[in-house]
């Protein structure tokens, strides 16, 4: 029994990062309100679930609050011109939708729209991740985190299943919600930490792998 409540338990290992997805949802939800901090929040969130849950680094609070305001103009600023971009594909997909359900010209265009709306909410991740991880300009994290999202397709092919799929639980779970955020970018970090290390410097890799040795001695 005494195992079983040791904190070095898997399941209490596995128990507590659930609680703590749960709980950085919530903050990603509650920071995201106003909408267009809704990408410094998402950096947040991707710093905090690889940093703290998945590296085990900083307090929870820390992980996402440090992030949240160290890179909150600059996501910011990428988050608008990504939500000017979606605010397009959403009125284009009304518009046409409409004009798919009636049965005239260029409503077959509506699915098209979807699918290029799919792809720009899959965009916005790059670009959480992107912010959370480097630094740089506004024009960098824009520039790069596109160049990353075009270079590698089944990756992205597979971030856009965990991200699509995440919204669409989020719609037919609705209590799910409160954890849903935090599992995405759990997921994502998997995916996007892959294609960062391709593209990584080589002093890079080597402070990582020192970094990995110093913190498994």
């Amino acid at each position: 029994m005494r195992r079983l409540f040791d904190v070095n338990n898997p399941l209490m290992r596995f128990l507590t990062s659930v609680f703590d997805l749960i709980i950085l949802s919530v903050l990603w939800a509650v920071f995201s309100v106003p909408v267009f901090t809704m990408g410094a929040a998402s950096a947040a969130l991707y710093s905090a679930v690889y940093h703290h849950i998945r590296k085990g680094e900083d307090y929870l609070w820390n992980s996402f609050w440090d992030p949240f305001k160290e890179n909150f103009k600059r996501s910011t600023l990428a988050w608008l011109v990504a939500l000017v971009i979606l605010g397009l594909l959403v009125f284009d997909a009304i518009v046409l939708r409409s004009l798919w359900i009636q049965n005239k010209p260029f409503g077959w265009l509506y699915w098209g729209v979807l699918v290029l709306l799919a792809f720009a909410v899959t965009w916005t991740v790059y670009l959480a991740a992107y912010s959370a991880r480097f630094q740089g300009t506004v024009k960098d994290v824009l520039k790069f985190s596109f160049i990353l999202f075009r270079a590698h397709p089944l990756i992205l092919l597979a971030m856009m299943v965990l991200v699509i799929g995440g919204l669409a639980l989020a719609l037919t779970m609705p209590a799910l919600v409160i954890i849903i955020p935090g599992a995405v970018f759990f997921g994502t970090t998997f995916l996007m930490e892959s294609v960062f290390l391709k593209h990584m410097r080589p002093e890079d890799l080597e402070r990582i792998q020192r970094e990995k040795e110093e913190k498994d001695e």
